[in-house]
């Protein structure tokens, strides 16, 4: 569980939020309408472009009014791990990263600004490991 978050470096724009979701769930996300999420991790995929810190930090926070997709399912959830990335590849590439090795549930979540299918992924059971090596097997810093 995330204990306290670090300032990201100045010049990192994008961020990465794993969440452990151990009971399956349905849950209404705005507009898309409501879905059922199995048990495992997921990765919602993020960007600001202004203040990446306090748009984390908001995201950290579980009672809130909900603005962005990730709000709805934040309170079903324990984040395990925030990374954030420069622009070495955009938002929508990085998501990409994730959905190839993952599967989607929610289609448009985290997305409705672009037209990737999803920036909200499900990456498979609570027993992936988080590593570091797991992290970088996306080809990405």
């Amino acid at each position: 569980m995330i204990q306290e978050f670090q300032t990201p470096p100045a010049h990192h724009l994008y961020y990465a939020i794993f969440l452990l979701i151990e009971k399956e769930c349905e849950v209404e996300i705005g507009k898309l309408g409501t879905y059922s999420f199995q048990r495992g991790v997921y990765v919602y995929v993020g960007s600001a472009k202004r203040n990446l810190k306090k748009r984390i930090e908001r995201h950290i926070c579980i009672e809130k009014k909900k603005r962005w997709h990730m709000d709805y399912i934040r309170p079903y959830g324990t984040i395990l791990k925030i990374i954030t990335y420069d622009d070495s590849l955009s938002e929508c590439e990085l998501a990409g990263k994730f959905i190839a090795k993952g599967k989607i549930l929610v289609p448009r979540m985290g997305s409705s600004d672009c037209k990737c299918p999803s920036h909200f992924i499900y990456l498979g059971t609570p027993a992936l490991p988080l590593t570091d090596e797991y992290i970088k097997s996306f080809n990405y810093k």
